[in-house]
């Protein structure tokens, strides 16, 4: 079943190590949430912070699945935090995957970084990416069924 996914990075860090996430091609088109492009980013983050939050409020729309790509400095960006929070709040399923091993544009790896905080009770997997596509996409859909569940026991 096709999910719509969230992705939630580092964007001035690690997009370019998030593009080879999505490269993957587990989740394309429609099911791509939130992976705005370089010029939609830019473009709302001239705007300011509360723009940027609203950009990331309009690609959770409808999106079951939110992917945080942990790179060296995720734990530390406000807005990858506003993006987790937001995700939890709409009962997003949540999965991490670590992404240091990738290279950036320059062909250099990252150190390892932290792996941003949930409440107690949320369920956030975090796993290295190993570039396994049929890893991610069962990944993925144990997020799913996450939400889903979650969803279910709050009707």
């Amino acid at each position: 079943m096709a999910r719509r996914v969230f992705f939630c990075f580092h964007y001035d860090q690690d997009y370019w190590r998030a593009n080879q996430v999505r490269s993957s091609h587990v989740v394309a088109g429609a099911d791509i949430g939130g992976f705005f492009d370089l010029v939609e980013y830019q473009e709302a983050k001239g705007k300011g912070a509360e723009a940027v939050k609203r950009m990331i409020v309009r690609h959770l729309a409808n999106s079951t699945v939110t992917v945080v790509l942990i790179g060296s400095q995720t734990t530390f960006q406000p807005l990858v935090k506003y993006g987790i929070e937001q995700s939890i709040k709409r009962q997003n399923g949540l999965l991490g995957i670590r992404i240091h091993d990738l290279k950036d544009q320059l062909g250099r790896p990252s150190i390892p970084g932290r792996i941003p905080s949930v409440p107690a009770g949320i369920e956030f997997p975090v796993y290295d990416w190993d570039g396994d596509a049929d890893r991610f996409g069962k990944e993925i859909e144990a997020a799913a069924r996450r939400a889903d569940a979650l969803r279910k026991s709050k009707r």
